[in-house]
């Protein structure tokens, strides 16, 4: 298989997870490449369900390699329970998941500062945010005063976690939210080094690596196209850009399925040669992972493939 990219045509819960489960058997490597646990993939697999927000689909896959890659912005509580949620279920990442030291960390204060702005914005002003902390972790790393993965590995990661808190609590304390526990987070962060440490990694140059020996990338998308930061329905949009317009040398799969509609459609290239026929039973039905509601898959939309 060519190296591929995932993506959703739509706004999300087009039935990505089940699409990139299919796919991962013909991949070497699955990276998930932008958003960050305000999005995710339900996968059932031997009658078991699986819903994973930061960690890539092709983990269930016990012979492939993932990665979360730099253009993800993780919560490191988030991971570490997906962490756990797999080994329950009898999967072990460790040797298997790569955390890019790269990747920018959505941090308590991110989402006590999401929380607190939503809060404090008017009925009509409203952006309707997960609450997760992406936003505000987004713009730290724009603004550049975040904290990486990498940064975990530092003997000072822990006072520059207690700077965050300081400085988060002043502009709470503006807003008249509830202050952060400095000495609290410390700890907690604490724990957290110690299980995420030995899944950091330099893997921009393990996938550019991988890419060279002639191995099979697969990216996956999370959310949909039309809540790009610059191509979405702004401002009622995700903080990240699905990114994969700029990537080159990949084939672009995009993912139609809406709520409603026909059940039966053919998926076709527009660039002629191919048509692909796809089928969901009517009783087929899934949760979108972010938001635990409930959804059916359909096509109403065809999906356009392009080979590069």
């Amino acid at each position: 298989m060519p190296n591929t990219v995932l993506v959703g045509a739509q706004w999300g819960d087009e039935g990505k997870g089940k699409v990139i489960d299919v796919l991962t058997s013909q991949a070497d490597l699955i990276v998930r490449y932008q958003g960050g646990s305000n999005a995710g993939h339900t996968v059932i697999a031997d009658g078991r369900k699986y819903v994973l927000h930061l960690i890539p689909s092709g983990i269930l896959h016990t012979d492939k390699q993932c990665v979360i890659g730099n253009g993800v912005v993780l919560d490191p509580f988030d991971l570490i329970r997906e962490i756990e949620g797999l080994r329950e279920q009898g999967f072990d990442p460790l040797g298997r998941l790569y955390i890019s030291d790269r990747a920018h960390m959505v941090m308590n204060w991110h989402r006590a500062l999401d929380a607190a702005d939503e809060a404090r914005r008017s009925q009509e002003r409203k952006i309707g945010t997960t609450g997760r902390g992406i936003g505000p972790a987004y713009g730290a790393k724009i603004g550049r005063s975040g904290l990486r993965a990498g940064d975990m590995l530092s003997p000072s990661f822990l006072e520059m976690v207690e700077a965050g808190v300081a400085e988060a609590n002043t502009v709470l304390a503006g807003w008249g939210a509830p202050l952060l526990d400095g000495r609290e987070t410390r700890v907690r962060y604490e724990e957290a080094v110690r299980t995420l440490t030995p899944y950091i990694a330099d893997t921009v140059t393990l996938v550019n690596e991988a890419d060279r020996a002639g191995k099979s990338i697969l990216l996956e998308g999370a959310q949909g196209t039309m809540l790009d930061i610059d191509f979405g329905t702004y401002p009622f949009v995700t903080s990240s850009s699905h990114g994969w317009r700029s990537l080159h040398g990949f084939r672009y799969l995009a993912a139609p399925y809406r709520p409603g509609g026909r059940r039966d459609q053919m998926l076709h290239d527009p660039r002629g040669g191919r048509t692909v026929p796809h089928r969901t039973d009517r009783r087929n039905r899934r949760a979108a992972a972010a938001e635990g509601r409930r959804i059916r898959c359909d096509h109403r939309t065809s999906a356009a493939v392009r080979l590069v």
